[in-house]
């Protein structure tokens, strides 16, 4: 039962915050500048960047096995009180935190109505600086939600202290 609640966790992880990463990544290079670089039509970077934002909402649901496997995998391996599983714990939680409360709600900050994005790429919504710092915040913000998953993953692999192996 370990073994196949280990495999979801590490799957879960995967398959869910993968995707947020990434799209929260881009996401502020799109949203950055409404109009498309002269290649595509009026306010396709909008909406590239609305769809980013859902594919952020939508794994978001999704992320919460990562924990919820991560739990239960700790606790059949009889870990739950490790220092490296409570600090992966701390660093989920604050990469859960930035999520919740700072990225996803700046990303819909960012966003024009959906019938208002062509209107804001052809004749500009007078925000545009306004929009770029945004986009700056939300990116850096966006940074430090990768790190601190990038060190829950460093976690998880190197266990410093554990004498479960690894």
């Amino acid at each position: 039962m370990t073994k196949f609640l280990l495999s979801v966790h590490v799957l879960a992880a995967i398959l869910a915050i993968g995707p947020i990463t990434v799209a929260a990544s881009m996401f502020p290079r799109f949203v950055r500048t409404p109009d498309a670089d002269g290649d595509g039509p009026p306010g396709q970077n909008l909406r590239t960047a609305g769809l980013l934002h859902r594919v952020c909402r939508g794994y978001t649901v999704l992320g919460v096995a990562v924990p919820v496997f991560g739990v239960a995998t700790g606790a059949r391996l009889g870990v739950l009180t490790d220092a490296w599983l409570l600090a992966s714990v701390a660093l989920t939680a604050a990469a859960a935190a930035l999520l919740l409360l700072v990225i996803l709600p700046g990303q819909q900050r960012l966003l024009p109505p959906p019938a208002a994005a062509v209107a804001v790429a052809v004749a500009g919504d007078g925000a545009a600086e306004s929009r770029r710092a945004g986009a700056a915040r939300l990116a850096m913000v966006t940074g430090v939600f990768n790190l601190l998953w990038a060190a829950v993953v460093v976690l998880m692999i190197v266990r410093p202290g554990s004498t479960t192996g690894a």
